[in-house]
C-alpha cells in the first residue's frame, strides 16, 4: 500500500504538509505553518491528523515558514526522526525558526496579559517557544545535494533537485517500494520563476513520475517580466520622491530583500536611481539571510556568483541596515525621500507595520507589495482597496499610493507552470496543492483538463491510494 494525504496546503494556500505511507515507512514532506487571519492561526494548534512519533522522516523542501513553521511543534509532539533538506535550507530554517518562536513568545505575552486583566484563569499558550525551535534544530541533516539519490527510509529513496525558488530550495523526488512494486512521485515544493537573477531555473525530474504534487499559488496568472518589473519598481521610487514622500515595501526576508536590493542596485548602475538613495533593510532576519547568501555562492546563478566576486551587488551606497529596534523607530522621524524594506511581506506582523501607520495616511507615499498576500492578511485588505484600516489599536487612512509588483514573485506563474509540468512527462495524476481554492487551483485545473492531463485536487487529510 502507498498512500498520499495531504494535512496543509489543501485547497488553501498555505501550511503545506504532505504525508506519504507504505508498509514500512511514513514519510512527512514540509511541515508548515498556517498564515493568514485568525481561523488560519488557531488551525496551527490543531491536531496535525497524524501521531507525530510515527513519522519515520521529515524532507524539507525550503526554508519558508509555511513549510517549515510547525517543524518545532512537531517534534514537541514526538517526532524523533531525521529532517533532511539542503544545507543552505538547513541554516535558513534555523532562523526562520528562531524568529517565528521569538515572535510565538511575544504574541503569547500579550495575550496573557490581556487574559489576566479579563480574569482568565487559562491563559494562551505559544504555539512553540525558543527553547522548541533550538530542539528542533537537533533533528537536521543537511545532507541532500541536487540531483544525488537518498536512502531515507526503507524502501524510500529520495534525489532533491533545484526548485529555484530561494537559496536551497528543492522539489523532491520520491521513489517508493512497496508490495514488489515501484512507485514514483514528484513534489514540487514552490516552483521558482525562470531567468531570475540570482537563482537557476528549476530542474525536471531525475526520471518521469507516475504522480506529480504540485502547487498552484499563481495558477490563474502571469507575471510581467523581470525587466518591466524593475522598471516600474524604479519609477515608483522616482515619482514617489518627487511628490516628497517615502516609500514603504513590505519585505519577505528570504529573496525578496534581496532581489529588491539587486534591482535598486542595477537602478543605480543605469543612472535611473540617485547614487547614494536613503535605503533602509529594516529586518534583523532579511540583513541576516543576505550573509548567508554570501555564503554559498555556488547554490546561485554563475553570472550572479561572478558579481559576487567584485562589488557587492546588496552594499547600495546609501543603505543603512538596522538591526536595533531604536533605529528602527528612528526611521519614522524620516518625512521625505526615503526607501524602507520591512517585514514582514504579508504585514502580518513585524515593523513594517510601525512603517505603515507612519506613512499609509501621506498622500505623498507610496506603498509598494512586491510579492503573495494571502487572504485575511493586512497586505491583501490593503490590496483590495481598504480605505482604512486597523494598526496597533487605531484606524489609519489609506491615503498613500499602492503599487503591487508582481513580477518579483519566488513563485512561477501559470506559464512557467505548465513548462515544469511539460518536463514531468505523462503522469498517472497531477496533485493540485497550495494555491488559493477559487482562483489558482481551479484556474490550474482548467488548464490540465484542456490538455487531456488527470487531475485531482485533495481534500485536508483525505487517503489517497497510488496504485
Amino acid at each position: 500500500m502507498i498512500q498520499l494525504s495531504c494535512h496543509g496546503a489543501a485547497k488553501q494556500v498555505t501550511g503545506s504538509c504532505h504525508l506519504i505511507e507504505t508498509d514500512h515507512a511514513r514519510v512527512l514532506v514540509d511541515c508548515g505553518l498556517f498564515q493568514g487571519g485568525r481561523e488560519l492561526a488557531e488551525e496551527n494548534a490543531q491536531e496535525f491528523g497524524f501521531d507525530a512519533a510515527s513519522i519515520t522522516v521529515l524532507l524539507l523542501t525550503h526554508a519558508h515558514l509555511d513549510h517549515c513553521g510547525r517543524i518545532p511543534l512537531l517534534v514537541k509532539r514526538g517526532f524523533r526522526g531525521r529532517i533532511i533538506c539542503t544545507a543552505p535550507a538547513r541554516e535558513l530554517a534555523r532562523l526562520v525558526l528562531t524568529d517565528s518562536a521569538g515572535l510565538q513568545e511575544e504574541d503569547a505575552r500579550r495575550a496573557q496579559r490581556h487574559a489576566h486583566h479579563r480574569g482568565d484563569t487559562a491563559p494562551p499558550q505559544p504555539l512553540y517557544t525558543l527553547a522548541d525551535a533550538f530542539h528542533s534544530m537537533d533533528f537536521f541533516d543537511g545532507a541532500a545535494r541536487y540531483g544525488r539519490r537518498l536512502e531515507v527510509a526503507e524502501g524510500v529513496q529520495a534525489t532533491f533537485m533545484n526548485a529555484g525558488h530561494i537559496l536551497g530550495s528543492a522539489s523532491i523526488f520520491l521513489e517508493l517500494r512497496d508490495g514488489g512494486k515501484t512507485r514514483t512521485i514528484y513534489f514540487s515544493g514552490d516552483i521558482g520563476n525562470p531567468g531570475r537573477p540570482l537563482l537557476d531555473d528549476p530542474q525536471a525530474p531525475p526520471a518521469p513520475p507516475d504522480y506529480v504534487v504540485m502547487e498552484t499559488t499563481y495558477g490563474d496568472r502571469d507575471h510581467r517580466d523581470w525587466g518591466a518589473s524593475i522598471d516600474e519598481l524604479i519609477n515608483a521610487i522616482s515619482a514617489t520622491h518627487a511628490r516628497g514622500g517615502n516609500v514603504v515595501i513590505p519585505t519577505f526576508a528570504l529573496e525578496r530583500a534581496q532581489e529588491v536590493l539587486y534591482a535598486l542596485s542595477l537602478g543605480m548602475e543605469q543612472g535611473k536611481l540617485p547614487q547614494h538613495l536613503t535605503a533602509f533593510l529594516d529586518s534583523p532576519m532579511a540583513i541576516s539571510v543576505t550573509e548567508i547568501f554570501m555564503r554559498y555562492p555556488e547554490a546561485m546563478r554563475a553570472e550572479f556568483s561572478a558579481r559576487l566576486r567584485g562589488r557587492d551587488p546588496f552594499d547600495l551606497p546609501g543603505l543603512r541596515m538596522t538591526r536595533d529596534a531604536s533605529e528602527s523607530m528612528a526611521i519614522n522621524t524620516i518625512r521625505g525621500g526615503a526607501v524602507i524594506m520591512a517585514g514582514s511581506g504579508m504585514a502580518t506582523g513585524g515593523r513594517v507595520r510601525h512603517h505603515l501607520r507612519h506613512n499609509l495616511w501621506n498622500a505623498a507615499a507610496s506603498v509598494i507589495f512586491v510579492g503573495y498576500a494571502a487572504n485575511g492578511t493586512l497586505a491583501r485588505l490593503i490590496i483590495d482597496g481598504a480605505r482604512r484600516v486597523r494598526l496597533f489599536d487605531e484606524d489609519i487612512q489609506v491615503r498613500a499610493q499602492i503599487h503591487t509588483i508582481n513580477g518579483f514573485s519566488a513563485h512561477a506563474d501559470q506559464s512557467a507552470l505548465l513548462a515544469w509540468l511539460g518536463r514531468c512527462g505523462r503522469p498517472h495524476k497531477v496533485f493540485l496543492v497550495h494555491g488559493d481554492y477559487d482562483r489558482g487551483m481551479k484556474a490550474f485545473s482548467e488548464q490540465l483538463q484542456n490538455r487531456q492531463i488527470p487531475w485531482q485536487i485533495p481534500g485536508a487529510g483525505e487517503p489517497i491510494l497510488l496504485r
